[in-house]
């Protein structure tokens, strides 16, 4: 009498993080110039898309960019322009020198660690974008900015993930992000051994064990916990001061993408 055997079932149970859901959330949205052609029924013209990248690094600048495309710009979505996290390094730089040939208008701006240490982060990226948008040279009609207001007297719409709905968004990320990397690179060469050009200055584990072996350069962000961790200078001031130090807090760290 043959036998027959039960093929064994095995469930696997896969733990899958807010970090990875919201990465595939984005990968399902479209990219596209809809906001523009919405904004343009109602009689815009100098739209300007503005973002930055850096919020969530621990060295360094955050950096805002403002773009202003032309009317016709759905070849740039044609050439796989969308959020700059959710590209490759090679295809940001190619965007990147398309974006700056075709653009009415560029305007890139820095805010430096010191001062993101005094103002905090969140009025940091403020200030960046303020400035990126101040230094265009056409004058927009209209913002459209990744999940911010700005304290610009132009009409403004804030877009939730914009840099993964908007044309314009996606390119001020695209070239705010290119700009930070090349950056990141460079000031790897100033301030050797925490691996700034392969992490770009985020929170990861290499660069986490850099600073606990030698400590934070003067480009590190002292007021964020990673860094004030393993900061004498910031443990004596707290201890003088009898302010209570959280090393649990974290701050939010972008995808790291080369």
């Amino acid at each position: 009498m043959a036998s027959s055997t039960t093929p064994l079932r095995i469930k696997i149970k896969r733990t899958v993080t807010a970090a990875t859901r919201k990465q595939q959330m984005l990968r399902q949205l479209v990219c596209s110039d809809a906001p523009e052609q919405a904004l343009r029924y109602r009689g815009f013209r100098m739209i300007a898309g503005v973002d930055e990248v850096g919020r969530g690094a621990l060295f360094g600048p955050v950096v805002a960019a403002a773009v202003i495309l032309p009317e016709k710009m759905r070849g740039l979505a044609n050439s796989g322009l969308k959020d700059s996290k959710q590209m490759l390094r090679k295809d940001r730089e190619r965007l990147d020198l398309r974006i700056r040939k075709l653009a009415l208008a560029v305007s890139v701006a820095e805010i430096d660690a010191e001062t993101i240490d005094r103002v905090n982060i969140y009025q940091a990226t403020r200030i960046a974008m303020l400035t990126a948008v101040q230094g265009l040279a056409v004058e927009p009609d209209h913002l459209l900015i990744d999940a911010m207001r700005l304290d610009h007297p132009c009409r403004q719409t804030k877009l939730i993930y914009g840099d993964s709905l908007s044309l314009s968004i996606a390119a001020a990320s695209v070239v705010a992000k290119v700009h930070r990397d090349a950056l990141m690179c460079e000031l790897d060469l100033v301030h050797p051994g925490y691996g700034l050009a392969s992490h770009k200055g985020y929170g990861t584990p290499e660069h986490r064990r850099a600073l606990a072996e030698r400590g934070p350069s003067p480009l590190h962000r002292k007021t964020f916990a990673p860094v004030r961790a393993v900061d004498p200078d910031a443990a004596v001031e707290e201890m003088a001061s009898g302010e209570l130090f959280d090393l649990d807090l974290e701050e939010e760290v972008d995808c790291i993408q080369d």
